[in-house]
């Protein structure tokens, strides 16, 4: 079987569940197994494969069927202008996300330090991007799940600031460092009912407890607002991605806790999805 016939087989198998970019997905895939760009593939569509590449892109395909998202099957994400490690223990890092960096960087002149703090942090793939940009700030990230700190770890080593970016396993409640110049936050902010209607690729794949906001989607950001109220310094920023419908929810919860609202970013399709603000 040459690379031509397997890229028709496997967009013909995947539109039979309604994957959604079947013929992408194939190619990424087939580039995974005999380890060479896409470019490459398209441009030697009659190379032949050996038979163990044939047994390992059927077995990355059945996954794929099974709504797996590529990012898990490939190992990778790319976020802002790097490449990431994604498994199961993480969230896969999102475009939208990427607003937090936008913001922190208006924040953080090219040449200053700050003190940071990335709280759920994941992949690290937020704190880790910003470090890259900006790098004499100091960082701690920290994040409730053993599996994701080890995952973020081993991103920090492959971008090689190990040293530059202190990674704990807590939970906010538990955490007491003070006087930090910017926190940033990515936190789970879906309720109860969303959470039921997501894609498979998401609800049946990425973990409940990077996405589970409880019943009002609204525990971890109200936990993170009164957390940073006690751990920023005076006129410290918080800069934290919010579920679209919570805009006038988490305002009002900014404002009792002390809180100046800088500017609210609207997400790629137009909704409110990053607050900025700064404690008074």
């Amino acid at each position: 079987m040459n690379y031509n016939q397997i890229l028709k087989k496997g967009e013909n198998y995947l539109k039979k569940n309604k994957i959604k970019n079947p013929n992408l997905d194939s190619e990424l895939i087939l580039s995974k197994v005999i380890n060479k760009k896409r470019e490459k593939i398209l441009l030697n569509t009659n190379n032949k494969l050996k038979n163990r590449e044939i047994l390992k892109f059927e077995n990355y395909l059945q996954r794929r069927f099974l709504k797996e998202p590529m990012a898990y099957i490939l190992g990778y994400k790319y976020f802002w202008k790097y490449k990431f490690l994604a498994n199961k223990s993480v969230l896969i890092p999102r475009p939208d996300t990427e607003l937090i960096i936008e913001e922190s960087l208006n924040y953080i002149q090219n040449d200053k330090s700050k003190k940071i703090l990335d709280i759920g942090t994941g992949s690290g793939c937020i704190i880790i991007s910003l470090i890259k940009e900006r790098p004499k700030c100091a960082a701690t990230a920290i994040d409730i799940s053993k599996k994701a700190i080890i995952v973020a770890k081993t991103n920090a080593k492959l971008h090689h600031l190990e040293n530059k970016i202190n990674f704990i396993n807590i939970d906010i409640d538990k955490y007491k460092s003070y006087n930090y110049d910017l926190i940033i936050s990515n936190p789970p902010y879906i309720n109860s009912i969303e959470l039921n209607r997501l894609d498979d690729d998401i609800k049946s794949h990425e973990p409940k407890l990077a996405l589970s906001g409880g019943s009002d989607g609204f525990r971890e950001i109200e936990k993170i607002i009164i957390k940073s109220k006690e751990l920023l310094r005076i006129n410290g920023k918080l800069i934290m991605e919010i579920g679209h419908k919570q805009r006038n929810q988490s305002l009002k919860l900014l404002k009792k806790f002390g809180f100046y609202i800088n500017k609210i970013s609207k997400d790629l399709s137009g909704k409110d999805r990053c607050i900025v603000s700064t404690k008074l």
